[in-house]
């Protein structure tokens, strides 16, 4: 039997590239505080999937077709003044979920389980699904690289970036657009709505251990693939949606990292440790 044709294999690659690619996004997520646009992005996500998924048309499409609407009218409004932007998000968070849940409702006998949106369901991705990731993972890691000073100028002090050149409403576009590829290619394997926990728990865990983004991003990354590989082994030996034990993992991931980092830091005087992030 060719080892593809094993679902538990499957997904088991499934998780290890969706949870380095959470990981590596998260970070600017959790760095910039964006944890609140990006559940709002899961949500919007969530009707664009359910449309293609109604139409026959591939999934991923129609989720970064929405998604992308919702990320530059977020960008948009975030730089007019007298609007706002956290008001307009939490608007399309709610309005977004609800488009979804209409369509499905217009849809006699519709053949796609809802749960799938939802929660995701690894343990049926398919060949294509884990080119999609491999690719996914390839082009943002890419992006977040080439393009790591202008996101951190832009994110830490946006009139020093203006003054040194940089156009920082395109980065923020950039950095909107490259965390809805990563919200809609992690759909297949946790859902739009437990999406938000495999992205910003990973990255808020490494983020209690280091200062260094360096650090930081690597930790992400570790955090992420090991919520992934532990959550798939509680699914399939304790009988538990294996979404949903993803996201726990990563969950206890984060509240164990809290404690233990604190627990350290007690110990070690801050003035062995060296600063590269704000706080």
């Amino acid at each position: 039997m060719n080892w593809w044709d094993d679902a538990l294999h499957r997904a088991t690659a499934e998780v290890v590239l969706v949870g380095a690619l959470a990981g590596l996004v998260g970070v600017q997520v959790v760095l910039r505080r964006l944890s609140f646009f990006t559940m709002a992005l899961t949500h919007a996500t969530f009707p664009g999937v359910v449309a293609a998924s109604i139409i026959g048309v591939n999934i991923y499409l129609g989720g970064v077709v929405a998604g992308a609407i919702i990320a530059l009218g977020v960008a948009a409004l975030s730089r007019r003044s007298g609007q706002n932007a956290a008001a307009a998000t939490g608007v399309m968070l709610s309005g977004g979920f609800a488009l979804g849940a209409g369509l499905v409702a217009t849809q006699s006998g519709f053949s796609r389980d809802l749960s799938s949106f939802l929660v995701g369901s690894v343990l049926t991705v398919s060949p294509q699904d884990l080119v999609i990731t491999a690719v996914a993972l390839v082009v943002v890691a890419a992006i977040l690289l080439a393009c790591a000073r202008p996101l951190l100028y832009t994110g830490f002090d946006q009139g020093g970036a203006r003054a040194a050149g940089y156009a920082t409403g395109a980065w923020d576009v950039v950095l909107l657009l490259t965390i809805e590829v990563v919200v809609v290619t992690v759909v297949p394997a946790v859902g739009t709505i437990l999406a938000l926990a495999l992205i910003v728990a990973p990255a808020a865990a490494a983020r209690q251990w280091s200062t260094r983004l360096g650090v930081i991003t690597a930790l992400a990354v570790t955090f992420g693939i090991l919520s992934g590989l532990g959550g798939l082994y509680a699914s399939s030996h304790g009988n538990v949606a294996a979404g949903a034990s993803i996201t726990l993992t990563a969950t206890a991931i984060l509240a164990l990292s809290t404690v233990l980092s604190r627990a350290v830091r007690t110990r070690v005087p801050a003035s062995l440790g060296s600063s590269a992030v704000p706080a």
